[in-house]
């Protein structure tokens, strides 16, 4: 049977080189151990009379710094980074609740996480801190009911503290693409970290059927050879929508693609939707689920700041224009490949103001994937060989969008007319 190194070693070296070299190896097991994050391992809600109590059952002590926000009413909580390892099921406050809506946590920044908490009702923080019990160590919330007034008061004054301390959301992984003849494709699998997105009734996360997505999509657009893929995010991190753009620039991408899979009402609706910008939706439906996701910053706690791309001259507009006809270029090249992959929607093609489509001179298509709220949608997204499949015909689709867009640059021109 083979030795533990240290025992080879002190054989051959004698006891104290192997004392030293176990001693190194226990102290980088230690060190190891210490880098680890804490982690939490559940949550519930309790309601106590008329006082509610979020309670985290956690691997070891953190310090939070807890604070209100208004409109929508939250209540945020920053914490060192944590590793969430929670059944995605709870995240729900009991019914009934009077204080409590409902809970989400996840990565907010490098080495930051959150906990953000919709509020039912105005509420004051009475405690947020780690503490020792039977049951191991928890972080608990108090919160306890208060006049409208106190709490918009409070609230005021969190954020005139939150913009003086504000945590800086995460920085892309995604480091700029190294220069190269490739044209850049830019994927942007939606949502992440403390943003959440969608939830199926089984607790399937939309932030994470999309990112698998992604990445199957990126290793085929790869796989092509002619292309370079760039994820927006490489892991369950949160990414202000802006920060989704910027890494189009950053990285010189020729075409932008985000992935999304959102919920409806009606549970019978199913099938993949592609989206175009557009300043004016193109129907009701298409303006709810634009409106819902450009609220994402919101969802994770952060005040959304858009950057609005104006310049107002001629070449400004004429950019804009050639880029939006690019975008409905590859929409149509994705829907056509789609049918061969899986259900389309009844109205396939659609256009809204998305705020992660509004670079002026990237073209952008926001692909919704199908939704969560349906039973034949969640069977498709949640296996592996439809998103294979999937993900292969959706390369090819954007393997065909830049091959027609070198035909075009090679074409003559057409000859001038005669005068």
């Amino acid at each position: 049977m083979p030795q533990p190194p240290f025992r080879r070693i002190s054989s051959l070296y004698g006891p104290a080189a192997g004392a030293i070299v176990a001693g190194l190896g226990l102290g980088l097991a230690l060190a190891a151990e210490t880098a680890a994050p804490v982690q939490a391992v559940a949550s519930r809600v309790e309601t106590v009379a008329d006082h509610a109590r979020l309670v985290f059952q956690m691997t070891g002590p953190v310090k939070p710094a807890a604070r209100l926000v208004a409109n929508p009413a939250r209540v945020i909580v920053d914490l060192p980074e944590v590793a969430f390892r929670i059944d995605p099921h709870e995240g729900r406050a009991p019914a009934g609740s009077k204080l409590v809506k409902s809970y989400r946590y996840g990565q907010f920044a490098p080495g930051r996480s959150r906990v953000v908490v919709d509020l039912a009702g105005p509420a004051r923080i009475a405690r947020a801190e780690t503490e020792t019990a039977s049951d191991g160590t928890r972080l608990v919330i108090d919160l306890a009911p208060t006049s409208e007034a106190h709490f918009n008061a409070a609230a005021a004054e969190s954020a005139a503290e939150a913009a003086r301390s504000e945590p800086v959301p995460a920085q892309s992984a995604a480091e700029p693409s190294a220069a190269s003849d490739k044209p850049v494709v830019v994927i942007d699998p939606g949502h992440g970290g403390v943003d959440m997105g969608a939830t199926g009734k089984h607790g399937e996360q939309e932030k994470a059927i999309v990112f698998e997505f992604a990445k199957a999509l990126a290793a085929k657009v790869e796989a092509g050879g002619r292309l370079k893929a760039v994820l927006t995010r490489a892991e369950d991190v949160f990414l202000p929508l802006n920060e989704r753009v910027r890494i189009a620039h950053q990285n010189n991408a020729a075409l932008f693609l985000s992935i999304h899979a959102d919920t409806l009402a009606e549970g019978h609706v199913e099938g993949a939707t592609v989206y175009t910008v557009s300043t004016k939706a193109s129907d009701a439906e298409a303006a709810r689920i634009a409106e819902k996701e450009n609220l994402a910053d919101k969802a994770a706690g952060l005040d959304s700041k858009e950057d609005v791309e104006q310049v107002g001259d001629i070449l400004f507009e004429l950019t804009q224009r050639e880029t939006r006809a690019f975008s409905a270029q590859f929409s149509q090249t994705l829907i056509c490949r789609w049918k061969e992959a899986g259900r389309l929607n009844k109205n396939p093609a659609r256009a809204a103001g998305f705020v992660v489509l509004k670079s002026y001179d990237v073209p952008s298509v926001l692909l919704e994937l199908g939704y969560l709220s349906s039973e034949k949608d969640l069977a498709r997204l949640t296996s592996p060989d439809w998103r294979d499949r999937a993900a292969g015909k959706t390369a090819e689709a954007i393997e065909a969008f830049f091959a027609a867009r070198l035909r075009e640059a090679r074409a003559p021109a057409a000859p001038p007319r005669p005068q």
